[in-house]
């Protein structure tokens, strides 16, 4: 009746309340030019053009002209927000010495075809156990919350695989 009913040994259970909200802004430019450009002519080696037709050629000495020029324009912008709220009952797999909990657990759901797999896992104190048996994940340290979907409309959003290898090999 007076007992504590908190998680604190292996094969307890806990709920993870999932609440994540990130966003990333980020914007880059680049721009180079570089110009380089060359003129050099022999006017004269040990004797004049006319006096030696060595290293002439109609008796005109080696002349070099070289012109180049290199110019990149680039840039890239990123805006990625998302939000992810949901409740994963997870295991607790160890106990350190300490009392913190090594915790591990998955949820599958399935719905209109899709398939959606939630793992986390992490270390938790047991300070941040709530009465209920909750805690909150930005109280869990080292997670690892990894939400994997599949079905239709998920494998329509990604590139195929030869498009992502020629992505990968394309110089342009």
């Amino acid at each position: 009746m007076f007992s504590d009913k908190r998680a604190s040994r292996v094969g307890d259970l806990l709920t993870i309340v999932v609440q994540e909200n990130t966003t990333a802004n980020k914007d880059n430019t680049t721009s180079t030019s570089r110009k380089a450009s060359m003129d050099a002519a022999i006017t004269a080696f040990l004797y004049s053009p006319g006096a030696s037709g060595l290293l002439t050629k109609g008796g005109q000495l080696p002349a070099l002209k070289y012109n180049a020029a290199n110019t990149f324009d680039g840039g890239g912008s990123i805006k990625n927000s998302e939000q992810i709220v949901a409740q994963v009952t997870v295991r607790v797999t160890d106990v350190l010495p300490n009392g913190n909990m090594l915790i591990e657990g998955t949820r599958e759901t399935s719905f209109s075809g899709e398939k959606q797999n939630i793992v986390l896992r992490g270390l938790v104190r047991s300070e941040d156990v709530a009465a209920n048996n909750t805690v909150f994940s930005y109280n869990v340290a080292d997670a690892k919350i990894q939400i994997i979907g599949r079905g239709t409309i998920s494998d329509s959003q990604r590139k195929g695989w030869f498009t992502r290898i020629w992505d990968k090999l394309t110089p342009f």
